[in-house]
């Protein structure tokens, strides 16, 4: 299946990339987020698991657990706090 994969803030500073069309097997979001970690480098860094990341599909936040659609938007992102 393909996704489209976006990255946000410090996100796509280190992974040098804000968007990118990615074919994968996983089913949910804990699945892509493991096969992109497993790409090692800025992936395994700034996507590791225990790594506070927020992420959202389709524009809607989600969860590690949340369903996949065929070609959905995944939006991953680092927390945001504000005053």
């Amino acid at each position: 299946m393909n996704v489209q994969v976006r990255y946000f803030a410090s996100l796509r500073e280190s992974i040098g990339l804000s968007a990118e069309s990615v074919q994968t097997q996983s089913t949910d979001v804990a699945g892509l987020r493991a096969e992109l970690i497993a790409r090692g480098g800025a992936y395994a860094d700034c996507l590791a698991t225990g790594r506070p990341v927020r992420v959202a599909v389709n524009q809607v936040m989600a969860l590690e657990t949340t369903a996949l659609p065929a070609d959905c938007e995944v939006g991953f992102f680092p927390p945001v706090t504000g005053g």
